[in-house]
């Protein structure tokens, strides 16, 4: 099918029209290739329906029946309405009730013959079976063959907007629309495969053939998901890789000499020996710093898996070949926690840095701007403050993103484009499932440090009701008494009249005049003074502090090995990586650690999270939980632009498609790299249907 027709206005599809059109929108459908690739959520096995002399009670089932009875009635418990209905077949009877659907009374009339999907239960009372707010849908003869005897498709509604109406547009589309589908994957990969063709697999996506293993389609294993979910993530690495193409191919980098011998001091300092992972992905980074092109890698690893020791080295190598490195974490206490990270080591091999954040004087950064516009500066930490106009480098050669997702792409180039043709490297603490990166940061190189240093100790996580609080103050307490220190951890820094949430403030006064007053107590917050900030930090580093009150500012950067304990207020509000990278601020030495999760509400999706923390420890299999829980759209909390938008895939359920679509789209790139082939006809028509213009300036680079 050509882009045209592909995108032909939803509104001339038999069934839709203009005023329908509108309640399509809702769902984001606006054209033939939406419909057609909105995938449904279930399916049924509507084959052989049960009579209702043989329901069975505790599972969801699907009946036909006739509507003998219909009325409304109101509860005097919690004062609700109830729209009650028998319905009949020739072995028995079913009773059904709605709550606060007054509506269906004059949307149902008697001797409507009906389909409900519901569970079953047994009212006792009454002595009958029944369904509880059960899914219903109008039975019509003429229309059958789609939704009678066969399995069929349940799809996301909205009002106005039923899965039956759904279904029978959809059904329409493919009837006037399969035979025009043109094949647009390379026919050597259909067959390598085995894949399903384009018009065979849209039509069992939506009608699967008689016979079908309905639990295959359910689970979204079906020979149709197959296909189009290869189809879909080949597509979207074909993208990347064009792109990647385009980066290697046409800009030209620094050739960094790697034989230098400054990196031996930095590792003859460590306090650890380097750990495996560590030395395998410094082997990464050093040969794409040999490279004439740029480095683009994205270095991944669980919190205090030794990370910015790797970026370090990176550092040391460009400082050596006489670069100058810029180094730009999200928040001023990392910057600082770097800073003290670093400093001993770049003065060990004879190199100068300076710290630049927007709360720097102005006569300390008059004088920073100078020395780092002279060269006389080798390396620069800084926060968004470095991508300043009045920050200019004399000779930029490497740049380090450090929690690189909390920054924008803008962000990123914005700091590289101070140097000629740096290098790139990006630095995350929060594990990113390989199907997420592979999909999300495609063009990226990704290396992974999976191995944690030395003497780390274990770290328990328990879960506490708000009302068990003074049990929790009894734990920090007598991790105390052990000469250990405590993190206090709240969602807010003041009292809010729309929220409920414990403040930080709030509570550091509390303990101090309550449980904790014969102890330490300190505040530390995002809305301090760098001074204020750094001089808490320096009085809890040094065991002065007991107990620091803190917001999420100590999400990252915080190293304080003494730390053992840490409680989190109203943890129910917060995402599991952030439940994680909090936790991760304890279990720093050797000595055993406990993070506690105080909540004060527990819906069932939060339960779910807390339940995985107290399981999981590995950053990795937490990322992994989450994006199963969330999606790839809320994985870093808020919906990024950059995540890529799948009608069919799952990352999670596809995660072997996803790296063999990956390695075939590369492949095919590097045979193809302007889709200019015969046999690329018809993937660059798809494209270019998919990405638009973009495509022509990806090609043109």
């Amino acid at each position: 099918m050509d882009a045209p027709t592909w995108n032909l206005s939803i509104q001339y599809i038999k069934g839709v029209g203009p005023k329908r059109a509108a309640l399509f929108a809702k769902l984001d459908l606006h054209t033939l290739h939406d419909l057609l690739y909105f995938a449904p959520f279930r399916y049924e096995d509507r084959t052989l329906l049960p009579t209702l002399n043989h329901l069975r009670v505790g599972e969801t089932q699907t009946i036909a029946g006739r509507l003998m009875a219909l009325s409304l009635s109101a509860s005097s418990v919690k004062r609700m309405q109830m729209t009650h209905a028998t319905l009949s077949d020739p072995t028995g009877t079913l009773h059904a009730v709605w709550f606060n659907q007054p509506y269906l009374t004059n949307v149902l009339k008697l001797g409507d013959d009906l389909m409900l999907t519901g569970k079953v239960t047994h009212n006792a009372y009454q002595h009958m079976d029944e369904m509880i707010n059960p899914e219903f849908e109008k039975i019509d003869a003429a229309e059958d063959q789609m939704h009678m005897g066969r399995i069929v498709p349940i799809y996301h509604e909205t009002q106005g907007l039923t899965h039956r109406m759904l279904r029978t547009c959809i059904f329409h589309a493919l009837i006037q629309y399969a035979a025009l589908f043109v094949e647009m994957l390379p026919k050597a990969l259909l067959e390598k495969y085995k894949l399903l063709p384009l018009a065979e697999a849209m039509v069992q996506l939506h009608f699967p053939a008689a016979g079908s293993d309905v639990s295959l389609w359910n689970r979204g294993k079906s020979p149709a998901h197959g296909r189009l979910a290869f189809q879909e993530l080949f597509l979207m690495q074909v993208g990347l890789a064009m792109r990647k193409h385009q980066s290697v191919t046409k800009i030209s980098g620094i050739a960094f000499d790697v034989t230098g011998t400054l990196r031996d001091t930095v590792i003859q300092r460590a306090p650890f020996a380097l750990t495996q992972a560590q030395r395998r992905v410094m082997a990464d980074i050093e040969k794409d710093m040999k490279c004439e092109t740029p480095m683009n890698r994205l270095i991944e690893g669980d919190v205090g898996c030794g990370k910015t020791y790797v970026a370090l080295m990176a550092a040391t190598l460009a400082m050596e070949n006489g670069w100058q490195v810029a180094l730009m974490a999200p928040t001023e206490i990392l910057v600082e926690q770097h800073g003290l990270a670093v400093a001993m080591y770049i003065a060990a091999i004879g190199r100068s840095l300076v710290i630049l954040t927007r709360q720097t004087g102005e006569k300390e950064k008059r004088e920073a701007l100078h020395r780092i516009a002279s060269g006389e500066v080798d390396l620069v930490i800084g926060t968004h403050a470095l991508i300043e106009q009045a920050v200019q480098f004399k000779a930029l050669g490497l740049v380090i993103v450090d929690e690189q997702h909390k920054f924008g792409v803008l962000q990123r180039a914005k700091l590289v484009q101070k140097g000629k043709t740096p290098d790139l490297l990006m630095m995350t603490a929060t594990p990113i499932p390989r199907t997420l990166a592979l999909t999300l940061y495609g063009e990226l190189d990704v290396s992974t440090i999976d191995e944690m240093p030395p003497g780390r100790g274990t770290v328990r996580t328990q879960i506490f009701s708000s009302k068990r609080r003074h049990e929790v103050y009894t734990r920090i307490a007598q991790e105390i008494d052990k000469g250990h220190q405590a993190y206090m951890v709240c969602p807010l820094i003041e009292e809010s009249e729309k929220s409920d949430l414990q403040a930080a403030k709030t509570l550091a006064a509390e303990l101090s005049r309550g449980f904790f007053t014969n102890r330490r107590v300190g505040l530390l917050h995002g809305a301090m003074k760098r001074l204020e900030k750094e001089a808490v930090m320096r009085e809890f580093h040094d065991g002065k502090i007991d107990v620091l009150v803190a917001t999420t500012v100590v999400e990252v950067g915080i190293d304080v090995p003494n730390a053992t304990i840490m409680a989190i207020e109203h943890a129910e509000r917060f995402g599991l990586a952030q439940l994680h990278q909090l936790r991760g601020r304890i279990g720093r030495s050797i000595h055993p650690s406990l993070c506690l999760l105080i909540y004060e509400h527990l819906p069932k999706e939060a339960r779910q999270r807390l339940s995985a923390m107290t399981r999981l420890s590995d950053g990795f299999k937490i990322a992994e939980e989450d994006l199963r829980m969330r999606g790839p759209g809320e994985f870093f909390g808020t919906r990024q632009s950059g995540v890529p938008r799948l009608h069919v895939a799952d990352l999670v359920r596809d995660a072997d498609w996803v790296e063999l679509a990956r390695e075939e789209a590369f492949n095919w790139i590097r045979q193809d790299p302007s889709l200019s082939h015969p046999q690329s006809a018809a993937l660059y028509r798809d494209l270019q249907q998919r990405f638009g213009e973009s495509l022509a300036a990806l090609l043109s680079g």
